[in-house]
């Protein structure tokens, strides 16, 4: 499943659980249904944030190799 396809499942739980309208037990199940898509999109992202790299260029402009995304700007 892809991460935009979980998000939307997720909105989809979260606008049911929200409307009241639900039963106990058909709450219950969509709340688990919610946190393991919850935890899927979080493993997602965080799969994504690993591999995004800034570029980190020299005084003169050039390249000089990659640092993590989240690296404070030296």
């Amino acid at each position: 499943m892809s991460f935009e396809e979980a998000l939307r499942a997720l909105e989809e739980v979260v606008r049911k659980l929200e409307g009241g309208d639900v039963p106990l037990d058909d709450s219950i199940a969509l709340y688990e249904r919610g946190e393991q898509l919850r935890k899927h999109c979080q493993t997602r992202l965080d799969a994504a944030q690993a591999r995004i790299e800034k570029i980190v260029q020299g005084a003169d402009g050039a390249v000089t190799g990659t640092a993590p995304f989240d690296a404070p700007d030296s």
